[in-house]
């Protein structure tokens, strides 16, 4: 089960997760999910088919966090590959398609995360110096400071600008999940509780035997 819990430096910001334990993959509905799947993916074609940068992100809180930071939003990149540029949405893995579903549609930022690799509680805190740690592609990055991150009793896992390690990111047979989510400072409950609802009905839909569990922390 995934023990969450906040440091101090925390102070004032919001985190949730949604914990999911997946059975074998004979009790996972793909064909269902990929109805809803092409279903969503069609209702988003339509609803950007004049799809204009400043409109849909300008205001957008988690693009405006990475521009603290003088980064592009992946989630935004992610977006104009599939609709501008006709690169395919599948990744392969329905598990990790949940959370990429869930990003492209709403606009948030989502991190995917292996529980039964995670040592101990995750704890969430915010860095006052650049640490680092093993990213998603086996390379070194490294948090930002005042930015949002996560240490097990092994060490860093996540970071909001800088991703996930490799460690505890999802492999292909990885059934224990927990979807992350981040939530910039002065985000709304509402807006996290909608975005675990979401990921709720589509991990349901993928296998409607899946265990799940809802973890929020406030700073």
């Amino acid at each position: 089960m995934l023990e969450l819990r906040a440091d101090p430096s925390f102070a004032g910001r919001s985190f949730a997760a949604l914990e999911v334990v997946y059975p074998g993959e004979e009790q996972w509905d793909k064909a269902g999910f990929e109805t809803l799947k092409e279903e969503r993916l069609a209702a988003l074609r339509q609803r950007f088919r004049d799809y204009d940068r400043k409109a849909v992100f300008g205001e957008n809180p988690w693009s405006r966090y990475f521009k603290k930071y003088k980064k592009s939003y992946p989630i935004m990149m992610q977006l104009e590959s599939y609709l501008l540029k006709g690169r395919p949405f599948s990744v392969g893995r329905p598990v990790n398609e949940v959370a990429f579903l869930t990003e492209l549609e709403t606009g948030a930022l989502l991190g995917t995360h292996d529980v039964e690799r995670i040592q101990g509680p995750l704890e969430v805190f915010c860095d006052t110096e650049k640490t680092p740690y093993i990213g998603l592609r086996g390379d070194q990055v490294h948090t930002y400071p005042g930015d949002i991150s996560g240490r097990d009793g092994a060490g860093i896992i996540l970071n909001m600008i800088a991703g996930a390690d490799g460690r505890t990111c999802l492999r292909p047979e990885s059934r224990h999940v927990a979807y992350m989510v981040f939530a910039p400072t002065g985000m709304e409950r509402e807006v996290l509780e909608e975005l675990l609802d979401r990921l709720s009905t589509y991990a349901a839909v993928l296998c409607p035997a899946a265990e799940q569990y809802r973890h929020r922390i406030e700073g």
